[in-house]
């Protein structure tokens, strides 16, 4: 019997073939924690007796969701993060913007790779084919010990992407119909393999941001077989050698799922849950104050052009705030050389230091007030999650989310792609 990509990236970490179900301890290629964990990844590590990380090149620290510190209590953390740094070693980012848009850009995660990381949104990086998947501050302590960790093989789900996806619809209208349909918890602790004819057309772009959100719907990765879009995009940056995976033929799925996306209106994810997911006509002019273009889903360069290309030569409406915060100092870089930042300033929007501001509530950067409609670009809307809890929020594409800045309401995205 043929194996699952998962499957396969652990039976080759494990050093024998793995079954689903089975607990297994495996070598990690790579893991990163940040400044958002309680307790620290790296106090749990020194209250272990831990002297020096197994590889040094594999352990990353990364400032990301409060930089700049908004406050003494994320300044006091940062310090404990830069001090470990220097004691102990490993790679150290700060400044450099949210990690799921970082460590990929820096080469640290690569197709075949099994990786961890202190986030539940580690699985983004299923998207270069890897299996990366989130664990606790205590794992990951252990894993910067040993290079090891235990892990369960999940079950996979195979989900087949059809059709043409329309003017106007993106990648994460795809990942939010898919959520609202198999729903919150209809994945859990199983491994996604995205495949299919409009997998094979997106950008890397768009595949994150897919990968991104598989944890929404409870799964442990969302992986994307790599092809020739992964190895061209990862070659310039791969800074180790590499073994790529693919399922084989005849693995065995505890499910297979198709989607035809030719119809797919533009999707809309109504407060205060991820998987309540609607077509973009059932909420089609409700109001908002606020659009935030935002987070490790959404903002790296192929989300701003999209946004931009709306924006261009247009102003947000009347009392409109909207935040645009690019995903890493990398995708900002090349933001200004293209003159986006310039069109999101020009039309009335408000640009921040790349980080998780905007998406993240504990960073206390551009919270709503009581009542208040925001419409975003990021992963999650649970209550509270910019926050204030007396707020809602709607999750959307970037177009959505630009013609809605525009017009002040939630608005269709796709009059502005007819021409």
């Amino acid at each position: 019997m043929g194996m699952t990509l998962a499957e396969k990236i652990l039976s080759r970490h494990t050093g024998r073939n793995v079954v689903p179900g089975e607990i297994i301890v495996a070598d990690v290629d790579a893991m990163f924690t940040h400044d958002s964990n309680r307790p620290l990844a790296v106090e749990v590590f020194k209250q272990i007796n831990g002297k020096k990380f197994f590889d040094p090149q594999r352990v990353i620290q990364i400032i990301d969701h409060h930089f700049p510190a908004p406050g003494e209590a994320s300044a006091q953390i940062h310090k404990i993060m830069r001090d470990a740094g220097r004691e102990i070693g490993g790679t150290f980012y700060e400044g450099e913007g949210t990690c799921h848009v970082v460590i990929p850009e820096k080469g640290h995660v690569l197709p075949g790779d099994l990786v961890v990381g202190t986030d539940s949104h580690s699985c983004t990086h299923g998207a270069l084919g890897a299996f990366a998947t989130g664990i606790g501050s205590i794992d990951m302590a252990v894993a910067m010990f040993s290079g090891k960790l235990w892990f369960m093989v999940p079950e996979t789900i195979k989900m087949n992407i059809v059709g043409t996806l329309p003017a106007g619809v993106f990648a994460k209208d795809i990942i939010l119909y898919i959520i609202a349909s198999v729903t919150a918890d209809g994945a859990t602790y199983q491994a996604v393999e995205f495949t299919g004819p409009v997998i094979e057309k997106l950008s890397m772009d768009a595949r994150f941001t897919l990968s991104n959100m598989a944890v929404e719907m409870g799964a442990k990765v969302g992986l994307i077989a790599p092809d020739q879009t992964t190895l061209e995009w990862v070659k310039p940056r791969a800074s180790r050698a590499f073994i790529p995976e693919t399922p084989d033929p005849d693995a065995k799925y505890i499910r297979e799922i198709t989607f035809d996306v030719s119809n797919l209106s533009p999707y809309i994810a109504k407060p205060h849950f991820v998987d309540t997911g609607v077509p973009i006509e059932e909420v089609l002019g409700t109001p908002i104050t606020q659009g935030n273009l935002t987070s490790c889903t959404a903002a790296r360069m192929e989300d701003l052009r999209i946004a931009a290309s709306i924006l261009k030569g247009r102003k947000i409406a009347k009392g409109m705030r909207f935040f645009i915060i690019p995903g890493s100092r990398e995708v900002l870089k090349k933001a200004i050389e293209e003159g986006l930042l310039s069109i999101f300033v020009e039309a009335g929007g408000s640009v921040g230091a790349p980080s998780c501001f905007g998406c993240s509530g504990g960073g206390w950067w551009g919270v709503p007030s009581d009542g208040e409609v925001v419409i975003s670009t990021a992963n999650r809307n649970f209550k509270g999650r910019l926050g204030n809890p007396n707020a809602f929020i709607y999750l959307a594409s970037p177009a959505t989310v630009a013609a809605s800045v525009l017009e002040g309401r939630i608005a269709d995205p796709r009059p502005y792609f007819k021409n």
